[in-house]
């Protein structure tokens, strides 16, 4: 995969930025749980990424809350990737949303659900608990209720996350992210973007620790 297709993506999220901005206006009065600098205001990634912004690789997930294969990644791999690389300054790790809505008819309100946990600094608590509960709210016809209460355990303010939610901003973030995916050739989920190259499927620790090593060591050459 040409390191292009990696900036068709960058750019469609470069668009978002205004609406994330608006959300975070939309709530802003309603949460009083953001902290410091306002900066999901100016970069709508920022509350989705793990590890330090000097880390010398950069991985971009591509994800689907409903998707079964991303919760296995989530829940079995990449707590040793986590703790392995991200933890360590080795790598930078960035979700992006890829809702499958044609066949996961909750993944979109979920994805927003976790735009909006991300403006109360609260998206990785948030990340996990969509996954870790996937089996319960997946089939439900209307989950809206059962997020509610992930809100809940997450610590966040309700007010401010319906508020988030309801925000047109909201939707056309996560709309802007899954048409950047399909652009840049993403068809299925997860799929990672290491360094300009892709990897799809929830592949074992075992390969994620061989393309990142393999990066990392070219990057020291």
């Amino acid at each position: 995969m040409a390191r292009g297709a990696l900036l068709s993506v960058l750019l469609a999220l470069v668009v978002t930025a205004p609406a994330a901005a608006q959300a975070k206006r939309d709530t802003g009065a309603a949460s009083g749980a953001a902290t410091g600098t306002d900066s999901t205001a100016t970069d709508p990634l920022a509350g989705r990424t793990r590890g330090s912004a000097r880390a010398p690789v950069t991985v971009y997930e591509m994800s689907d809350f409903q998707c079964p294969y991303c919760r296995r990644f989530a829940l079995e791999t990449f707590p040793a990737l986590d703790a392995a690389y991200v933890a360590t300054g080795k790598v930078r790790w960035v979700f992006i949303n890829f809702p499958l809505t044609s066949i996961h008819p909750n993944a979109l309100a979920a994805a927003e659900v976790a735009v909006c946990a991300a403006q109360q600094d609260a998206f990785w608590r948030v990340h996990d608990l969509l996954y870790r509960y996937q089996e319960i709210w997946a089939p439900l016809k209307e989950p809206a209720a059962f997020f509610l209460t992930l809100a809940d355990s997450a610590k966040i303010s309700r007010p401010a996350l319906l508020a988030c939610v309801r925000s047109p901003a909201t939707q056309e973030t996560v709309a802007a992210e899954a048409q950047g995916a399909e652009r840049s050739g993403a068809s299925s989920t997860p799929s990672f973007y290491i360094e300009g190259g892709l990897l799809t499927g929830a592949q074992p620790v075992g390969v994620f620790r061989q393309v990142l090593d393999s990066v990392l060591r070219s990057k020291r050459r």
